[in-house]
């Protein structure tokens, strides 16, 4: 086998990872909480990879963060992590998983507006179309009877509200600040912040009352080491690797792959149904994604992605 075909097989592989495994992320997790409680869960297994991570990292010949590396990843694996991840899985406990990633298909929309607001970059004609279409499809999502119609399904969405904020807010104050410089090394920083946010965050909640980790079943302990090691590990090294192999706008089609998985997969698995409703929101906020996304090629200004995929 060539160079140049273990190449194209590794860009394949990448792809198929930040396609398939992060878009699964959403029901393995709602697997997963079926049996751990949700801040347990994410918080132990973001220490668990970041722990694992930051090993190899190291081990690899990677300096050591300094103290001002480890206090801004910290505080961006809290905003990451804890709050822009951590309740996006609690909210699944009241929320079908497909809807919960259309939810957070908002997100990239959401940048786009705060860096209008915050660095008063006027984005281009297909950002604010996209922004649009993304709105007229939120609404369209949030304004089903099945979600407005139950107060547990509305402090869910309440919850992912948080989280698509926190995650946009963080995506741009993390261009501010230093961070380890390498990627592995920054992500298992991150992580470790996130997940020790998350168990105490578990632990003042009461999580651990009734929690017995000796009735765990099999699917359960399957979910979570899956999280760990294909949805934290793997995943994000592809992630990482394509960013530096191939352009911006191709790693960017993630963010439109993602919840059309998680629906198929929702309704193949967990017997979720999809109304029309929620198949024309889902097209609408995909389509707004897809038009931010087109600013890569067709749009002026900067050229880097505004969004920093979510590694669920």
């Amino acid at each position: 086998m060539t160079k140049d075909s273990r190449g194209q097989i590794a860009l394949v592989a990448a792809f198929a990872a930040i396609y398939i495994i992060w878009g699964s992320t959403y029901l393995v997790n709602y697997f997963a909480i079926q049996e751990i409680p949700p801040f347990l869960m994410s918080g132990s297994r973001f220490m668990i990879a970041g722990g694992i991570l930051f090993v190899y990292a190291s081990i690899s010949g990677g300096a050591m963060p300094t103290v001002l590396q480890w206090k801004n990843g910290l505080l961006a694996g809290f905003l990451f992590l804890a709050l822009g991840t951590g309740l996006v899985v609690w909210s699944e406990q009241y929320i079908d998983t497909g809807l919960v990633a259309l939810f957070v298909a908002f997100e990239p929309l959401v940048i786009v507006m705060m860096v209008w607001v915050w660095r008063g970059q006027v984005p281009g004609w297909n950002s604010i179309l996209g922004v649009a279409v993304g709105v007229i499809g939120m609404v369209l999502l949030v304004g089903q009877p099945k979600v407005t119609g139950d107060r547990e399904t509305l402090f869910g969405v309440l919850a992912i509200t948080v989280a698509i904020f926190s995650w946009a807010f963080a995506s741009i104050y993390v261009t501010k600040i230093e961070l380890p410089k390498s990627g592995l090394q920054s992500a298992a920083v991150q992580m470790i912040g996130g997940g020790v946010s998350l168990l105490l965050l578990g632990a003042v909640s009461g999580e651990q009352e009734g929690f017995d980790v000796q009735k765990v079943g099999a699917r359960a302990w399957l979910s979570y080491g899956y999280l760990i090691f294909a949805g934290s590990i793997l995943a994000y090294s592809a992630f990482n690797y394509l960013l530096f192999r191939v352009s911006p706008e191709k790693v960017a089609t993630s963010n439109y792959v993602n919840p059309v998985v998680a629906m198929s997969l929702g309704w193949a698995f967990n017997g979720e149904q999809h109304g029309v409703q929620s198949i024309l929101a889902a097209f609408l906020l995909l389509s707004g994604v897809f038009f931010i996304n087109s600013r890569f090629v067709f749009g002026r200004g900067r050229k880097e992605p505004l969004t920093l995929d979510r590694p669920s």
